[in-house]
């Protein structure tokens, strides 16, 4: 099957949405499939505002159209609410051409934390655009219930996996830190709600590994925690496996992929009880669910790094991948795009 996904989030952008779309497409063409990514890479682009690390496609409707066109997939996928989002889908409905969405980030969330945008209104322009969708997939069950409480129609689960190989148990004594070392893995930005793990009252060194546009600031205000940057690779398993416990202080992540990766590493997670931790970590035993972030924090501490490895290896990126595959809509012979 030739495979067409048109997503606002890619390469060199990093983060669980580009990973888990990277990772879904080498798993499928390894199943036999050809996958083609159209990104904002192929456009000229513009910073998007209050985040000028992530760049998005200006006007892209007229070109994105004729690389649709010559692409002849047999289904596609629209990934993103940005941009090329809307005009991939814009395309397929002229057209008459079906295809599938996902819900990789709560938008309305995000956009509530930067301006003063009703959340009801940004769910009415995020359902309006999964509305055509035919299988709108999301990664976890709670996830998939508050968007069909809220109108969605069409969703479908898509789970995530993680490279047991790469992220994996390791020395200690990579980071040369005062114990415990709690660490937070990802984009440092104001939705990730980083502060209410900095502002813990935590023994040993709070580490935060990840670039984004609040690093300066919480540099300048928590002078005593460690940031350590963009880390990728081994440089990045490293980092997680020397830990001791991975505090995620979102509340509005959809999955949490850096949950597996942590747990993959050995590493006890403490988060709040809401969905994504809800769903990974939940009923796992391999850490703490708390609206007391620093008391889930300290009780991490006593989980075995054997159970959270055990529980890590039940989510496999094939498995993920086929669950993809099962979920996209093949285009009528009638419906192919031609140029």
């Amino acid at each position: 099957m030739r495979i067409l996904i048109v997503t606002d989030a890619w390469f060199p952008q990093v983060n669980g949405v580009v990973r888990t779309l990277d990772t879904t497409r080498r798993e499928l063409e390894a199943m036999g499939h050809a996958v083609e990514v159209i990104g904002p890479d192929r456009f000229r682009t513009v910073p998007l505002p209050t985040y000028p690390g992530i760049r998005v496609a200006l006007r892209p409707g007229p070109k994105l159209a004729r690389l649709m066109d010559g692409a002849g997939p047999d289904a596609v996928h629209i990934s993103t609410e940005g941009p090329l989002g809307f005009a991939a889908r814009r395309y397929c409905l002229r057209r008459r051409i079906p295809f599938t969405t996902a819900y990789h980030t709560r938008f309305p969330e995000y956009v509530r934390d930067r301006a003063p945008v009703p959340l009801a209104l940004g769910y009415a322009v995020v359902r309006r655009f999964h509305a055509p969708s035919a299988a709108v997939m999301v990664a976890t069950p709670s996830i998939e219930r508050e968007l069909v409480r809220r109108g969605f129609r069409n969703v479908r689960h898509w789970s995530r996996g993680v490279d047991t190989e790469l992220f994996r148990p390791r020395p200690k004594d990579f980071l040369d830190l005062p114990r415990p070392v709690f660490l937070s893995v990802g984009r440092v930005a104001v939705e990730k709600n980083l502060e209410a793990f900095l502002s813990l009252d935590l023994p040993g060194t709070k580490l935060v590994v990840g670039d984004g546009p609040q690093l300066a600031e919480l540099r300048r205000r928590f002078p005593d925690a460690v940031f350590a940057g963009a880390r990728h690779g081994e440089d990045l398993a490293r980092h997680f496996a020397a830990a001791d416990v991975f505090v995620f202080p979102s509340r509005t992540d959809t999955f949490g992929l850096v949950l597996l990766e942590a747990m993959a590493s050995g590493l006890p997670a403490a988060a709040y009880p809401v969905p994504g931790p809800l769903d990974v970590v939940g009923g796992s035993d391999t850490g703490v669910l708390d609206e007391d972030l620093g008391r889930a924090a300290l009780a991490a501490l006593a989980i075995p790094a054997e159970a959270c490895r055990a529980h890590a290896l039940r989510y496999s990126w094939r498995a993920a991948a086929e669950q993809f595959l099962d979920n996209l809509r093949p285009l009528p012979a009638e419906a192919a795009p031609t140029s």
